[in-house]
């Protein structure tokens, strides 16, 4: 039989060997960031997009090109389901036109220039736009993002463009679709790890999720 000194001190002794709650919160919270991996640059501020940007701004390359029945194909089955959101006749043919152009654009120089076969649809970018800013061309984002899909404003002051050029239809999707082709390039056509870094919530699932259900949900072809 144990005597009474040894019963009270148990309780003590063990007291000393267990971390308080919020010195375990604290530890727990320092070995997630420890195996968290490391966040990579996103929101369209890698440095690599500055020289795609440029690029993008001394290119014009949707007049006169040569897919014309996959573009009224693409037209045929997008122009309806636009019209529930845009209303203008005028404004749905220019942006499913340059939707379907830069994002077939982009997809070909990938493959030309570094034999890789980027998954960039025009549909995707559908979705990216639906999400973004709802096909409204004169969106501002809290951030101060611009346009169809939502371009960041520091381009214009980096590049110095006329802000304006942003806002515009055929601009704003080339951009978008140049930038978002590169994060899918650099993440190996993961759309998750892509979109969440064009839209600035890498780590996070809420963004791609979104993109991706509206893709299958309305724009899929």
């Amino acid at each position: 039989m144990r005597s009474p000194s040894c019963n009270r001190a148990a309780p003590a002794e063990h007291a000393r060997r267990r971390p308080s709650p919020l010195a375990a919160a604290a530890l727990a919270a320092s070995l997630a960031l420890l195996a968290a991996p490391p966040t990579r640059a996103d929101r369209q501020e890698d440095p690599g997009l500055r020289a795609v940007v440029e690029e993008a701004i001394a290119t014009t390359r949707c007049d006169g090109h040569d897919d014309r029945f996959g573009e009224e194909v693409f037209f045929k089955l997008q122009e309806p389901r636009l019209r529930r959101i845009v209303s203008d006749p005028g404004q749905r043919v220019e942006i499913l036109r340059h939707v379907y152009c830069e994002s077939h654009a982009v997809v070909a120089r990938y493959r030309e220039r570094d034999r890789f076969e980027l998954h960039l649809t025009p549909e995707l970018v559908l979705a990216v736009i639906d999400v973004e800013s709802r096909f409204d061309r004169y969106a501002v984002s809290r951030a101060g993002a611009v346009g169809l899909m939502q371009v960041m404003p520091f381009w214009p002051r980096r590049l110095g463009v006329d802000n304006r050029l942003f806002g515009s239809v055929d601009f704003n999707i080339r951009l978008g679709c140049e930038i978002l082709g590169y994060y899918m390039r650099a993440e190996r056509n993961d759309y998750r790890r892509a979109l969440a870094r064009y839209n600035g919530s890498t780590g996070r699932r809420e963004y791609p999720d979104l993109v991706l259900t509206r893709l299958s949900s309305r724009w899929r072809g």
